[in-house]
């Protein structure tokens, strides 16, 4: 059993966490499933429903790391029928979001531009399926996490914990100025309710297109 000492000095070595934060940051600044997600929320939705969107998302990375820091996360990436299940459920509800999107877009139009037609407490559960769902978050931290971790530290579930936490501050901060640049020109747009209407529809196309994308890039596995 590990001795309190041990949990004292278990954290990531400094080396580690910024060569972790580095890549984290790569991975996330690049424009990718997230971000697609991101803008066609804040696209649909305005800058309060991105935001929460992102928020939300984001969220959706801590019971993920958990498990992952348990060892459950290598369980289900390792698993075939496990991953698959995850993969179809959350492509499944990403193309949902996509349809409702399309369906209400010109309830959307009249809405303001900083202000949803869904209760926040909907707009955040809805990020936080799709980031809780999302298989390639599972893969992520199963493959990177263990990486960056020191053996000789101790506590390696807490050390990966760390650095999932610090993954989930950028992911937070990117998203959310991504969601914001979005919504500034669904805001530019909305002078017109047929242009924030085409938008809402765009940003549905987005993602019915990002969860098909992933249902199919990820049958590999």
């Amino acid at each position: 059993m590990p001795r309190r000492s041990d949990y004292r000095r278990a954290v990531v070595p400094p080396e580690n966490l910024l060569a972790f934060t580095l890549a984290a940051l790569v991975l996330i600044v690049i424009p990718g499933p997230s971000v697609l997600f991101t803008i066609g929320r804040a696209l649909a939705l305005g800058r309060t429903g991105g935001l929460l969107s992102v928020l939300g998302n984001a969220l959706g990375l801590l019971p993920i790391i958990l498990l992952v820091a348990l060892g459950v996360g290598g369980v289900v990436a390792q698993s075939v029928v496990l991953f698959a299940i995850v993969r179809i459920a959350g492509a499944g509800y990403l193309m949902f979001l996509g349809v409702q999107a399309i369906r209400h877009r010109h309830r959307a139009a009249t809405a303001s531009a900083s202000v949803a037609p869904r209760s926040h407490r909907r707009q955040l559960a809805e990020g936080f399926t799709v980031g809780v769902t999302n298989p390639k978050t599972i893969a992520f931290f199963v493959a990177v996490l263990p990486q960056f971790v020191d053996l000789d530290a101790g506590a390696v579930p807490l050390q990966m914990i760390e650095l999932g936490l610090v993954f989930f501050v950028i992911a937070l901060i990117s998203d959310g100025a991504w969601a914001l640049a979005a919504a500034a020109a669904r805001t530019w747009f909305g002078r017109s309710p047929k242009r924030i209407a085409t938008l809402s529809a765009v940003g549905g196309g987005m993602m019915i297109g990002l969860g098909g994308v992933l249902l199919v890039t990820g049958s590999k596995h």
